[in-house]
């Protein structure tokens, strides 16, 4: 089981408890398609072998995310993707999906990563 964490100008917090990762081209292309929400302390991580312009959309995903485009552990970009209609990109080596609101706080240069649990 993992945990996502991000450390920001207020500290360091649990930003989901239920971690999915999309590692195949497959699960990367479906994404949260067809899902009809997400618990809220879930994220899914999309991993990538280098840093490039990744793009999301929403085409098929009947609820708002928060998206976050990081390069090398820091955030490039964060955005509100709204359900059916919202798009984004920005360059990354990783992309998370969280719902909405989970990242209010997140903010570019902040840190964020995939950990076990504290214990």
């Amino acid at each position: 089981m993992a945990e996502l964490r991000h450390r920001g100008a207020d500290g360091e917090r649990v930003l989901a408890t239920r971690v999915d990762t999309a590692d195949s081209l497959l699960s990367q292309g479906v994404g949260l398609m067809f899902r009809r929400s997400i618990p809220d302390d879930y994220a899914l991580v999309f991993r990538f072998g280098d840093a490039a312009t990744r793009r999301l959309h929403m085409l098929c995903v009947p609820f708002d995310v928060d998206a976050l485009w990081l390069r090398d552990g820091r955030v490039e970009r964060t955005k509100r993707l709204s359900a059916w209609t919202g798009h984004g990109s920005a360059v990354a080596d990783v992309v998370v999906e969280l719902p909405a609101g989970a990242a209010a706080s997140v903010e570019p240069g902040d840190e964020v990563w995939v950990a076990s649990p504290s214990t």
